[in-house]
């Protein structure tokens, strides 16, 4: 009797100890932290982005864009990507830097945008199009804490008049601020979400020169005119990383040349307009990503390694040496081709069936 009765006592113990790890298991599954996991994102036919004169591009084959997804960490994520080939977990300083979530986004998409327009530009370029790079006006990278304008302009607004004057560069804008003195007013017309506002603050004196400034940073924002019309619908998606596969498709879609032979073809990398592939982060992901996908081929940047790189770190590899070593990890059929301009990639084509 006795035994029962502190059996029965133990009880409620046991369901409160059991209650109280179950309630802990469902807050590492649930409840978030302040980490990240980068794993392998998505791979997406070009076809579905990209049109030229209103027309999609109908030739077989396909040049896909690869991504790294991001998302964010449980206890039980983050314990699960230390298992899992091909993810990585991330700091969220690592991840946004100093930036804010909305920052950070806005920089991706500036990116994004910067990437198109040079691809765009690249693909006319070789395709002996005419076209025009307009100077929309001046991109807000940042808003430094002390700058008279932070809480007025944000990250991602494009800045098209000071005092009333307008400018053909940002550097012609910055040589216009740097004359005026520290602690003048200044009146700045800007763009935000499309609506054109106007900001008055103060100049403070710049840590880098010393001379007047508004405490931005800033880059050109530039379009592509040109009677041959690109239209990219990227969504979402943020960074520079399709400028290479961007300039694929619209150079296939522009010339009505058969470049892919029928094959699937992925990769990654920055371009510029003078074409130079550039490197980019989590090849090895979007390796995997390409392979999972069906892709038969994957142009990877040959960058050069620097002796500062190598200084930061040692052991750095270029992203072809990256993308070689997670495709022999992977096992994948799938051929890694190295390519430092865009015009490898098109005499790596070219040669596809002869």
């Amino acid at each position: 009797m006795n035994r029962q009765i502190k059996e029965d006592k133990k009880a409620p113990i046991r369901s409160l100890i059991a209650f109280l790890v179950m309630l802990l298991l469902a807050a590492a599954i649930v409840v978030p932290i302040p980490y990240y996991i980068e794993a392998p994102g998505s791979t997406i036919n070009l076809k579905e982005l990209i049109t030229v004169d209103g027309k999609t591009d109908t030739q077989e084959g396909s040049f896909s864009l690869t991504s790294v997804g991001i998302r964010q960490a449980t206890v039980f994520t983050a314990l699960k990507s230390k298992l899992t080939p091909f993810q990585d977990l991330v700091s969220k300083k690592e991840l946004y830097g100093t930036s804010t979530d909305e920052e950070y986004n806005q920089m991706q998409l500036y990116y994004m945008q910067s990437s198109q327009n040079a691809a765009i530009e690249q693909a006319l370029k070789l395709a002996d199009k005419p076209y025009e790079m307009v100077y929309k006006g001046v991109y807000v990278l940042s808003v430094e804490e002390n700058s008279s304008f932070y809480g007025k302009i944000s990250v991602g607004d494009t800045v098209t008049e000071a005092d009333g004057k307008s400018f053909k560069s940002s550097e012609e804008f910055m040589e216009y601020v740097k004359s005026q003195k520290v602690g003048q007013e200044m009146t700045v017309t800007y763009l935000h979400e499309g609506k054109e506002k106007k900001a008055t603050g103060k100049l403070i004196e710049l840590k880098s020169d010393k001379k007047a400034g508004i405490g931005i940073g800033l880059v050109d924002h530039t379009e592509i005119s040109s009677e041959t019309k690109v239209a990219i619908d990227s969504g979402s998606i943020g960074g520079p990383s399709a400028g290479l596969m961007f300039t694929l498709e619209i150079y296939e879609q522009v010339t009505g040349k058969n470049l892919r032979h029928g094959k699937s073809i992925a990769g990654t990398g920055t371009i510029n307009s003078e074409g130079t592939v550039g490197r980019i982060g989590g090849i090895d992901k979007k390796v995997a990503s390409a392979s999972e996908s069906g892709a038969e081929i994957f142009f990877a940047p040959d960058d050069a390694i620097t002796d500062e790189m190598k200084k930061i770190d040692p052991n750095v590899l270029s992203n072809y040496e990256e993308a070689k070593a997670a495709a022999e990890k992977l096992g994948t059929s799938m051929k890694i081709v190295p390519v430092k301009t865009v015009q490898d990639a098109l005499n790596y084509l070219e040669k596809l069936n002869k």
